[in-house]
């Protein structure tokens, strides 16, 4: 570590980058940057690492979920609110069915950036920069609109801060006291047979605690019952930003991404000589690297070697995207080759982005019978292997909304129109989700015996 600093990733080759057309007042943004204050404490990011540590063992389960990607326009408590409930509902499914703790990891707080396809997009015969997320440039297509401004940083950070600052108050403040858990479904659920299933469930978990409240284990005397903890993560895609917020840690010395408790690089932005990983090797946080079909195993032992040196439990999330009937050719030959090395890592499954589709009406959606495709397959092939199937890696919402096809309440093509509210790609909406987690929890109970 001797040849690391925050800014040496700026020596190395980088992709996925915007050009901003004024040099100076992009320095003059993250020389402010660098003086606010940071958004997580290094002290909390240990605290997830030891968790992480349990799911890659088996004694414990990630759940990662959030926007695709957080917009200025889309920043609202209710929005916050009903994402935190969503996956509060998922966590509570696979804790009470599943019989295991489950990490509760949201894509909130810093999930602004993306990486795209294309440098460019071209419509009716204009090109222009594409859409980078809110953190960069607009959305709307227009020339003023997708010129980079240094100055959506800031904003990032101050909605970061608010976001923060709510999740906070919703984690320790009441919303997650168990006795709730009846409150946690959303209005639009209460038509689904995924809901009335939910119900049954909070049901019982009513009787438990009753019971337990006779033997005089409340609430109010046992925080676990009444708060929980929740993290933060999110792709490290603008390196600019996340060096900005790179802090010495004043209890151990070493350096910490403030800005998140977990970060991740991209199936883009892997590669082994690239900036992201210069970037991310440095930092003490847990971080999670994506695993597409093109990973060889070879590269993900290197990957290995320069992410977490020391072998470290609960430091490196290998997060698996390879796309419905793809996993049993892709992923066996990555777990025998970290197996067979002896590496530590955490497995997760992103079955989004392996999945998505333009639907006869061009829109771009996600089937949910792909997507538990994938998911069935990850468990499968761990049981098959040995191995711990770890965690889940979605892009949902708590919105009532139609971006994937299929699902118990079904989403038809023709309604991908009337709620389709994503800036880049199709999110899972409540209910979609809370199907997965029972067929999650189905799977974990399974593993059980």
């Amino acid at each position: 570590m001797s040849n690391w600093n925050a800014s040496s990733w700026r020596d190395k080759p980088i992709v996925q980058q915007p050009t901003y057309p004024n040099r100076d007042e992009l320095n003059k943004v993250l020389n402010e940057l660098r003086n606010y204050p940071p958004l997580v404490f290094a002290g909390e990011a240990r605290s997830l690492k030891g968790l992480l540590a349990n799911a890659s063992e088996g004694k414990a389960f990630l759940l990662q979920g959030g926007d695709c990607a957080e917009s200025f326009s889309e920043f609202h408590a209710h929005n916050i609110r009903d994402t935190f409930k969503a996956i509060l509902q998922m966590a509570v499914v696979m804790t009470y069915a599943g019989g295991v703790p489950v990490v509760k990891v949201g894509r909130l707080g810093g999930q602004f950036a993306k990486p795209r396809s294309s440098d460019s997009e071209t419509i009716d015969g204009m090109t222009l920069d594409a859409y980078r997320g809110d953190i960069i440039n607009g959305v709307d297509f227009t020339p003023e609109s997708r010129i980079p401004d240094p100055q959506r940083m800031i904003k990032a950070y101050n909605q970061s801060a608010a976001t923060l600052n709510l999740l906070r108050a919703f984690a320790s403040g009441g919303l997650a006291d168990l006795n709730e858990v009846h409150k946690w479904n959303l209005d639009f659920t209460h038509q689904s047979e995924i809901s009335k299933k939910y119900e049954d469930l909070a049901e019982e978990i009513g009787k438990s605690l009753k019971f337990m409240e006779a033997c005089g284990i409340t609430s109010s005397t046992h925080r676990t019952l009444r708060e929980t903890d929740f993290y933060t993560s999110h792709e490290a895609l603008l390196l600019p930003y996340e060096e900005a917020f790179t802090r010495k840690d004043s209890l151990t010395g070493e350096w910490y991404d403030t800005s998140a408790h977990m970060l991740w690089i991209g199936d883009r932005t892997r590669q082994l000589d690239g900036a992201h990983v210069e970037y991310m090797r440095g930092i003490k946080n847990p971080i999670g690297v994506k695993a597409g079909p093109t990973m060889d195993p070879d590269d993900l032992i290197k990957l290995c070697d320069i992410l977490n040196p020391q072998n470290e439990a609960g430091r490196l999330n290998v997060i698996v995207r390879m796309g419905a009937n793809k996993v049993a050719d892709g992923m066996p030959k990555l777990i025998n080759a970290i197996e067979r090395e002896g590496r530590k890592v955490l497995w997760s499954c992103d079955p989004m982005h392996g999945n998505t589709i333009k639907s006869s009406n061009n829109f771009k959606t996600r089937p949910v019978d792909a997507i538990l495709t994938e998911m069935k397959q990850f468990f499968q092939v761990h049981k098959a292997e040995g191995t711990f199937a770890g965690g889940v890696h979605l892009e949902m919402t708590g919105k009532n909304v139609t971006e994937c096809i299929g699902g118990s309440f079904v989403v038809t093509e023709e309604d991908l129109s009337s709620r389709y509210h994503t800036h880049c790609d199709p999110r899972l909406n409540a209910d979609q989700a809370l199907e997965l987690a029972f067929l999650i929890a189905d799977t974990l109970k399974e593993a059980q015996k």
